[in-house]
């Protein structure tokens, strides 16, 4: 049963989360805990309960994981898009359900021990561009309306079509067969998980991903997080880890504009802007003043107000 004291501070904590642009936080997340896990740790120890994050990381995977307070939660769109690095242990030779460790072993092949450095650095290379992945079995990615995962647990397989993503660089950092760690930069909606699987594949003798770490998503670095167990403990993040978000949108083109337009679109009016040279449809971000009015959308010689930032203090 809820006493009188604790609901009339969820909704204290619900109002302030509300007027305020909030925050990006940099946080290392541990082998173990969901993504989910540390949003919760993140609630307790920020003082508000309207807390996200953008870019999940399986349990068993550690690294950069984005947390956003307040506003911020708005604008994990723009941050989930952007590039990732990993750096990711492949077992070769063993084949799972899942691609990873943490599934049934489907095949097993000794093949591995023929296998030369210069075969699999060549091999590496093959995955580098445009390439077209088939997603995993096991994952969080929706078919009718259930999580992939779900009907994988029911022994279901279903039929999924391949995806075009983008491998910048990948290349081979530790040779220790069967296993093999390499740096991975991709984009997003690349799973690694399926690359290992592929590499496997193409190397003649099955493989899994046996450990991740992710190193960073577009500018942020994971040397720059506060640890998530210091987190949970109560630590707040310090300047390195707590970005303002008009600083963790940067890689968006931005405007500062003057009083007038700014009050237009915090009430929700286009406004005009013909000095502009952004294309139809381009996402800005708005500044009045240096201080953040939010996301608008331009649409020829108009910005159009999409997500509003609210002003500190109302």
């Amino acid at each position: 049963m809820i006493q009188k004291g604790q609901l009339s501070r969820r909704k204290i904590l619900k109002s302030k989360s509300g007027s305020e642009p909030g925050k990006v936080v940099l946080v290392d997340k541990p082998c173990g805990p969901t993504s989910h896990d540390v949003v919760l740790w993140a609630r307790r120890t920020l003082g508000t309960s309207r807390v996200g994050h953008s870019g999940t990381l399986d349990p068993f995977a550690s690294g950069l994981l984005l947390i956003m307070s307040g506003w911020a939660t708005r604008i994990s769109e723009y941050l989930t898009a952007l590039p990732k690095v990993y750096s990711a242990t492949i077992q070769l030779g063993i084949s799972t359900d899942t691609d990873d460790s943490t599934g049934e072993v489907l095949e097993r092949n000794e093949n591995w021990r023929h296998l030369h450095k210069s075969n699999i650095i060549k091999c590496l290379k093959e995955f580098e561009g445009l390439i077209s992945q088939t997603p995993p079995q096991y994952s969080a990615k929706k078919v009718q309306g259930e999580r992939m995962y779900r009907k994988a647990r029911r022994r279901e397989r279903v039929q999924l079509d391949p995806v075009e993503i983008e491998i910048s660089r990948i290349f081979l950092t530790e040779l220790r067969l069967p296993s093999m760690r390499v740096t991975v930069e991709c984009s997003s909606g690349t799973y690694i998980r399926s690359l290992a699987r592929d590499l496997g594949i193409a190397l003649g003798v099955g493989g899994h991903l046996s450990a991740l770490r992710r190193l960073s998503i577009g500018g942020f670095l994971v040397e720059n997080c506060i640890d998530a167990d210091l987190l949970r403990e109560g630590a707040l993040p310090d300047r390195n880890a707590e970005i303002e978000v008009s600083k963790a949108l940067k890689h968006l083109r931005s405007i500062d504009v003057g009083k007038d337009i700014a009050m237009k679109l915090r009430n929700g009016i286009p406004a005009r802007f013909p000095d502009s040279d952004y294309k139809n449809g381009e996402v800005i971000v708005v500044l009045s003043k240096g201080e953040l009015v939010g996301m608008a959308e331009a649409d020829r010689e108009v910005i159009r107000p999409r997500k509003i930032c609210p002003v500190v203090g109302e």
